[in-house]
């Protein structure tokens, strides 16, 4: 396996380094509060960023969202790149392509997804339940009592008041896009990090099938969005540990910066570990997926690092901030916000990791 980059995946990713240097400061982050910076998301669009994904493939998603991840930028690219970009082009009809690519392309369509984890849906007749302590939101019942509609309620979506739609799957684990106009509610949600999450109302809605869609396809978009989320904590990571660097660097105590401290270089080392690990377990998984390999266990892997080291690396973070860590409006405060909601939205470690266990058991060769 290869993990170097191809010069279409280095360019995307340099491209969205600038524009989210140049417009994902802390005063612009501020004042975006809970919502999508939309300057910030009309300018990835226009650079065709979410876009090249469809060529770039999974593992050039998560060179973009480790950069978006630098920053906790506030923008929806990792629901609509892989619940939306992802997904349509690879499960979608033809006609669904042709007619939603070119919205996800430009940003005038956002998609997110409320999709639970294998082994977490128990099933009466018409109705799932979904636990999402596994890259979904808390418990909820969505049912379909009729083909193509929907009613039910999922506790939390990610980006949700900012889409234009959401993927939801039935109790046979199809897939349907239902546009957030059509839901009873989009009720907002307040996460630990600053996403615009709501709760998700459904009542008879009108819902179409993600192209052919079943278990399969079901499974292929969980195992990309482990992947891609796990991507972003690698960048959320190294942003905390770069602001920890700098700032253990200037500042002295008895007359010595920080960083010469031996406790200090030992916790950022491991911090520094722990990050590498968070985006090679990424990187190895998406490659997989974009071979066309059996990625789950795989993506299961670099869920459980990215929930376990990531929370970690965040904490490590503040930590080394010191008294000025405490400052809850201090750069590196998102940071850990945004590491302790993807540690949430990936999954426990346990839970992770008896899944894991199962497919191991099962001959799983990923």
């Amino acid at each position: 396996m290869d993990f170097t980059p191809t010069e279409e995946q280095e360019a995307a990713r340099e491209l969205a380094g600038r524009i989210f240097a140049d417009l994902a400061g802390h005063e612009r982050l501020r004042a975006a509060g809970t919502g999508t910076d939309a300057e910030l998301w009309k300018a990835l669009c226009a650079a065709g960023l979410p876009g090249s994904v469809e060529e770039t493939g999974l593992l050039g998603l998560v060179l973009l969202l480790e950069e978006q991840g630098r920053t906790t930028a506030q923008v929806p690219l990792a629901a609509s790149c892989v619940y939306g970009i992802l997904a349509v082009a690879r499960h979608g009809t033809e006609e669904q392509r042709a007619r939603l690519l070119p919205g996800l392309r430009d940003g005038t369509t956002v998609l997110t997804g409320a999709l639970p984890a294998p082994g977490t849906v128990t099933a009466a007749p018409g109705t799932v339940t979904t636990a999402p302590a596994a890259l979904t939101p808390p418990p909820g019942t969505v049912t379909a009592p009729d083909a193509g509609r929907l009613s039910g309620a999922v506790a939390w979506v990610p980006w949700l008041r900012d889409a234009t739609h959401v993927l939801v799957p039935d109790q046979d684990r199809v897939l349907w896009l239902v546009r957030t106009e059509d839901a009873a509610a989009v009720e907002p949600v307040e996460l630990t990090a600053p996403w615009a999450a709501a709760r998700l109302v459904l009542d008879g809605a009108p819902a179409e099938r993600l192209g052919r869609s079943g278990a399969t396809a079901h499974d292929d978009v969980l195992t990309a969005a482990r992947i891609a989320f796990a991507g972003l904590q690698a960048g959320v990571c190294a942003g905390s540990l770069d602001r920890a660097v700098a700032h253990t660097s200037v500042r002295e105590q008895f007359g010595r910066p920080l960083s010469t401290r031996q406790a200090v270089q030992l916790r950022a080392a491991d911090a520094h570990m722990d990050t590498e690990v968070i985006r090679v377990t990424a990187y190895e998984a998406a490659w997989r997926f974009d071979e066309g390999l059996d990625a789950g266990g795989a993506a299961l892997t670099a869920a459980w690092w990215a929930s376990e080291a990531g929370r970690r690396v965040v904490h490590a973070g503040q930590h080394l901030h010191g008294g000025t860590g405490a400052d809850l409006d201090h750069p590196v405060h998102r940071h850990f916000l945004w590491g302790r909601q993807l540690d949430a939205y990936l999954g426990a470690g346990t839970e992770l990791l008896a899944e894991l266990g199962d497919l191991l058991a099962k001959g799983d060769p990923s």
